[in-house]
C-alpha cells in the first residue's frame, strides 16, 4: 500500500559520535524530546521507548519501537511501532518506520530523519501534520540540547 513520509534534516556543529549518542541515551532523549521517561536497549532487536506525562500508570503518550538497524555512529532504524495516547487510538492502521542517518560534514554532521508509513487516506491527515510539526520541534530540541551541553 502506498504511504507518505516525512524527511527532516539539520546540520549540527558536533561530531557524528556525539549526535548518535544522544539518539540512544535515555537521559539525552528525555532532554531533547521532553519525555518523562525513556528506555533504550541499544542492539538490533532491542527496544527504543519514550513516554510523556506525569503518570506511569496512565501516561499521556507512549511510543515504542523495535530497533531494526544499528550502525553507530551512522544509522539508527526503528520499526514495529506501538503508539498509545490517553485520548484514544489512532483512527487508522499504519506500519511506521523511523530512520535516523548521520552524515559527517566539515565541522560537524548532518542529522536526517525519515518517518514513513503514513496512510494517504485523509483520516491520517491531522496526525501526519502533527508529526511534521513534531519533527521540527524535535530537531529544535536536539539543537538546543546540544547547545546547552557545550559550556
Amino acid at each position: 500500500m502506498p504511504t507518505r513520509k516525512h524527511v527532516h534534516q539539520i546540520d549540527l556543529g558536533h561530531p557524528p559520535e556525539r549526535v548518535f549518542a544522544l539518539l540512544i541515551t535515555p537521559s539525552a532523549i528525555r532532554g531533547w524530546w521532553s519525555a518523562a521517561r525513556a528506555i533504550v536497549v541499544p542492539e538490533v532487536g532491542g527496544l527504543w521507548v519514550a513516554a510523556w506525562g506525569p503518570s506511569e500508570v496512565d501516561p499521556d503518550y507512549v511510543v515504542a519501537y523495535t530497533i531494526t538497524g544499528l550502525d553507530p555512529p551512522r544509522r539508527l532504524a526503528l520499526a514495529h511501532t506501538a503508539y498509545h495516547a490517553r485520548s484514544g487510538r489512532l483512527p487508522f492502521e499504519a506500519e511506521f518506520t523511523t530512520e535516523f542517518v548521520i552524515e559527517p560534514r566539515p565541522g560537524g554532521c548532518a542529522l536526517r530523519v525519515t518517518q514513513d508509513g503514513f496512510p494517504l487516506d485523509a483520516v491520517a491527515d491531522a496526525f501526519y501534520t502533527g508529526c511534521e510539526t513534531g519533527w521540527r520541534n524535535t530537531f529544535d530540541g536536539i539543537r538546543k540540547f546540544l547547545e546547552g551541553r557545550e559550556s
